[in-house]
């Protein structure tokens, strides 16, 4: 793996933190989040039952999501390898053994055989096609020889910093726009639209955009309640929305600073925060935190045999997995 050319770690701390300030708009009736209820959260009593950190991955550059694959019984770990706003052809995904977690072997490798890769992000399967966001593209490679299968142009319709990917049940992809962009010395600053893109065959919507959003990052799809999740960075809400729903609704307010969200299968709701570096579970409509002291915590991944949690810790560059409690 080449030689990783990192941000500044300062520039792109105070970045994020002014991000992490920065305050939504106040609700409208077509884009913004709408309360689903006007009580105050539920309480939370402190942290769950600690879960167990087994194994620490190193070897990764900028890793931003991890993704598993129950077929293959392995990880996939998009790694940006520098700035994530930077077109520079040195993005790459590793996939690492879920049985015996150990070091990365190279799947995918931006300017080697081909493949255009540059910060890639959030991933999702469909079927055997692994979907990655990359700035303004979405690139689908065959999840088990890592050929390019299809990419997808997001630019001329806004895309400025595409984030997480998930797929629907009926086969479709859905992508988070955080609508930010990263300079050469690591200042972030806003750019494009805030918004969510729906990509089902060659038919391509926004069926969520609003500068309300709080930033989206993380996306998940809850089939126990037929509907979105989807978690901001600069907001402080986890909101739900559905396929017909041109607004987000309220579902649990927290610290904010989100990144990763997963539905785990017995229907539980994780989701990363980098503003008091947690993991936490949703609770009724709050928080409940159940590992912390994980500092730039982000995509993480569900290793759904096992009931492991893989965590990408993008300033350390290294991914964590955990025993889920």
């Amino acid at each position: 793996m080449n030689t990783i050319v990192r941000l500044s770690r300062v520039a792109a701390a105070l970045a994020l933190v002014a991000l992490a300030c920065a305050k939504p708009d106040a609700a409208t009736t077509d884009s913004s989040a709408v309360r689903d209820s006007m009580a105050a959260p539920a309480a939370v009593t402190g942290p769950l039952p600690a879960s167990a950190k087994i194994a620490t991955l190193e070897g990764m550059k900028t890793p931003e999501s991890v993704r598993y694959d129950a077929d293959q019984d392995i990880y996939f770990v998009s790694n940006i390898n520098g700035n994530p706003s930077q077109k520079d052809n040195n993005g790459f995904i590793a996939k690492v053994s879920a049985e015996n977690p150990g070091a990365p072997e190279m799947f995918i490798e931006g300017g080697k055989n081909g493949v255009t890769l540059h910060a890639p992000k959030g991933m999702a399967l469909v079927g055997d096609t692994l979907w990655v966001a990359d700035i303004d593209a979405v690139r689908g490679f065959n999840r088990r020889t890592g050929a390019l299968v299809r990419s997808i142009d997001l630019s001329s319709k806004g895309a400025a910093f595409l984030n997480d990917v998930a797929a629907a049940p009926d086969g479709s992809v859905w992508i988070t726009d955080t609508g930010i962009k990263f300079d050469a010395k690591g200042a972030m600053s806003p750019s494009g639209k805030q918004q969510v893109f729906r990509i089902a065959g060659t038919a391509i919507t926004s069926p969520i955009i609003g500068d309300s959003l709080g930033n989206p990052n993380g996306i998940a799809w809850d089939g126990a309640n037929n509907r979105w999740l989807m978690a901001g960075f600069s907001g402080k809400d986890i909101v739900r929305f559905t396929a017909d729903d041109h607004q987000t609704f309220v579902v649990a307010s927290g610290p904010g600073g989100y990144d990763g969200l997963e539905v785990l299968p017995d229907g539980r709701v994780l989701v990363t925060s980098w503003t008091d570096s947690t993991v936490s579970v949703v609770e009724g409509n709050a928080l409940r935190k159940l590992i912390t002291g994980v500092s730039a915590p982000a995509d993480i991944g569900i290793d759904t045999k096992r009931m492991r949690l893989a965590l990408p810790r993008f300033e350390g560059n290294t991914v964590e997995i955990w025993a889920l409690r």
